[in-house]
């Protein structure tokens, strides 16, 4: 696509292509009140002197405020902070109700149990289209160990859990499935009896693999989302890995997208599928997803919201 006819939708996504992990900036305002949104456009700068930036849009409703302080903190939320992160994206009138913090040297809300934080004197704020970049000096800052939380292609992952899955799945003879959705709906294969698309694993990205038979089977795009679920299948002997994923538009070559919750009295290729898609189908309606890992017969779900994180 080029930069005439560029799309902002597109161009979010394809930014969204690029995995990062996910802060809530903080600060106080004039009366002292902390304030705080989620952001993932933050960075690294400079060693010496030591410098970091975060990304804010000019129409964020902490806009004066941030570009007006005189201190921020950026606090890097750990793998168990997805809730965290949705509290502090969302317009919630007391979002620190819900959080574990106090203050830094500066005056700035520093949370607990995070994989890191930085507590930041405003070195510049500069213009940039339809955001600012808030240049921060580093006054002080602590890195507590823990994993970072992910964020890719509009979902959050956690990178301990990923890796431990497909390590755990490779190790065995592996299928790749995935949930491909579209508005609500998902596609399935088959008229009488329905199945998830499905291809059996070999050496590589499973990612890749997956997304090369998806866009293969329906000649749609297709972009690969967060894990969903991974199990062993006793039946099949295979390890199974599924993954969440969203088809572009158009008429699917192979398959159908159907509604999932209009599917109670719909014949399974096995009872994986079926029990995949109705998890789908009583998530997807609530807004908070989760990967499961288990076998056919039983296993945990690790709760996994999925919210746009947005200043």
């Amino acid at each position: 696509m080029t930069i005439q006819t560029v799309d902002p939708r597109a161009l979010r996504d394809a930014f969204g292509a690029f995995p990062t992990g996910v802060t809530v900036v903080t600060a106080c305002d004039g009366e002292g009140h902390p304030i705080g949104f989620t952001a993932n456009s933050f960075t690294s700068v400079s060693l010496n002197p030591p410098l970091l930036l975060v990304c804010l849009a000019k129409t964020s409703r902490n806009f004066a405020i941030m570009t007006g302080a005189q201190h921020f903190a950026i606090n890097v939320l750990s793998e168990t902070q997805k809730d965290v992160s949705n509290t502090f994206a969302r317009p919630v009138e007391d979002r620190f109700a819900a959080v574990e913090w106090a203050k830094g040297s500066a005056g700035c809300p520093i949370f607990s149990n995070v994989a890191a934080w930085f507590e930041c004197a405003m070195e510049e704020v500069i213009e940039a289209g339809d955001h600012v970049i808030l240049m921060g000096r580093i006054e002080a800052f602590d890195n507590s160990g823990r994993n970072g939380l992910g964020y890719a292609r509009g979902g959050y992952f956690t990178p301990t859990l990923a890796s431990k899955a497909v390590s755990a799945a490779s190790e065995g003879n592996m299928e790749l499935a995935a949930v491909v959705e579209r508005r609500g709906e998902v596609l399935l294969l088959g008229e009488d009896v329905l199945s998830l698309p499905s291809v059996d694993a070999h050496d590589g990205s499973p990612t890749e693999a997956l997304q090369k038979y998806l866009e293969t089977l329906t000649g749609l795009k297709v972009s690969i989302g967060f894990l969903y679920s991974v199990y062993e299948g006793k039946s099949d002997g295979k390890q199974h890995i599924v993954y969440h994923a969203v088809a572009g538009e158009g008429e699917p070559a192979g398959g159908r997208f159907l509604k999932p919750d209009a599917l109670v009295a719909a014949k399974f290729k096995t009872s994986s599928t079926a029990d995949i898609v109705n998890r789908f189908a009583m998530e997807s309606s609530i807004g908070n997803f989760g990967v499961y890992f288990g076998d056919e017969t039983g296993g945990t779900v690790h709760p996994i919201p999925v919210k746009d994180a947005k200043a």
